[in-house]
C-alpha cells in the first residue's frame, strides 16, 4: 500500500507541475535528470551513510525506517531522479500536438533515440559520470560489453535512462504507424500504465507467496525472509530458470491484458472523471 500512496503522491505533485510553463518545466527536468548523478560523488565518499532523505530524493532501494508502534516507512524508490524522467516524458508529450505530423513526428523521433543511444555509448565511455559503477575490462570481449552495458537502475542513472529511453523512442519511430493486434496491445497498456503497475504488483507478490509456501516454507520462514523487503516470499539461493521466469511473465501481461483493455475502454467513455487522469 505504501507503494500505490508513494506513486499517488508523485502524480498529484506531477500534476501540479503540468501547470507550471513549458520551459520551466522542461528546465527542471534536465537540471535533475542530467545532474542527479552529482549526488553519487558524495555517495562514495569513505564513512558516507545514507539517512531517510538521502534515501527519498536519491538512493531509496528498498530502505526501510522504523517510527512509532512497530510501523515503518518503506522507501522503495528515489523520488527525484524518477520524477525528473517523469517531468521529460510530460514535456515529450509536446511532439504529439497537432503542430507535427506523423511523418515530422517520425523523423524527430528516430533523431531523438539514435542521439541518446549515442549519448549513452560517449557518456560510458568516458566512464567517469553518469553511472555510480564505472564499467571494467572483463576475461573476454562479450563480458566486458556486459560490463559496458550494466547500468545502474535504483536509482535511475543517466546512463540507465538514456539507452532505455532511447531503444523506446527508437522503437515508438517505427511502430506509431504499424497498426496490428500486437501494437493495439501496446497501446492499452500504454494507456492504463499506473492500472497495469498496480494491479500486477499485487498480482506478482501474489504468485510469489503461492510459491513460497508451494516450496514447503512455513509462516515463520515468510516473516524472516521479509524483514529486509517487505512482502519478499524468497530465501536467498532459491529460484526458479530463467524459462520458468519468462513463462509467469508472459503469464501475468496476458492475465491484466483484458482488465487493462476493459479500464482503457471505460476511461475513454468518462473523460469527465477528473480522477480517472491519474489512473
Amino acid at each position: 500500500m505504501q507503494v500505490i500512496w508513494a506513486i499517488g503522491i508523485s502524480m498529484i505533485i506531477l500534476g501540479f507541475l503540468s501547470r507550471l510553463p513549458y520551459k520551466f518545466l522542461l528546465a527542471i527536468g534536465l537540471f535533475i535528470v542530467l545532474g542527479h548523478n552529482l549526488l553519487d560523488f558524495l555517495e562514495a565518499e569513505p564513512g558516507f551513510k545514507a539517512g531517510f532523505w538521502w534515501d527519498l530524493f536519491h538512493h531509496g532501494s528498498f530502505a526501510i525506517y522504523p517510527i512509532a508502534n512497530e510501523h515503518f516507512i518503506a522507501i522503495m524508490y528515489p523520488f527525484v531522479p524518477w520524477t525528473g524522467l517523469m517531468i521529460l516524458g510530460y514535456c515529450f508529450g509536446i511532439f504529439f500536438t497537432s503542430n507535427f505530423t506523423s511523418e515530422h513526428r517520425q523523423k524527430i523521433l528516430l533523431r531523438f533515440g539514435l542521439s541518446l543511444i549515442g549519448f549513452f555509448i560517449v557518456l560510458r565511455a568516458i566512464n567517469i559520470y553518469g553511472d555510480p559503477h564505472p564499467w571494467t575490462t572483463q576475461t573476454n570481449g562479450f563480458n566486458t560489453f556486459l560490463s559496458f552495458i550494466k547500468v545502474h537502475k535504483y536509482p535511475p542513472s543517466l546512463a540507465y535512462m538514456s539507452v532505455m529511453i532511447g531503444i523506446a523512442i527508437l522503437a515508438l519511430s517505427f511502430l506509431e504507424n504499424i497498426q496490428n493486434k500486437i501494437t493495439k496491445a501496446f497501446r492499452v497498456f500504454g494507456r492504463t500504465a499506473f492500472f497495469y503497475y498496480i494491479l500486477h504488483f499485487y498480482l506478482v507478490h501474489t504468485i510469489s507467496m503461492i510459491l513460497f509456501f508451494y516450496r514447503g516454507h512455513s509462516l515463520v520462514d515468510a516473516f524472516q525472509a521479509m524483514q529486509s523487503i517487505p512482502f519478499l516470499f524468497s530465501i536467498k539461493g532459491e529460484g526458479y530458470s530463467l524459462g520458468i521466469v519468462y513463462l509467469i511473465w508472459v503469464f501475468v501481461i496476458s492475465g491484466l491484458y483484458p482488465l487493462c483493455k476493459w479500464y482503457d475502454s471505460y476511461k475513454t467513455a468518462h473523460k469527465e472523471k477528473w480522477w480517472l487522469s491519474y489512473l
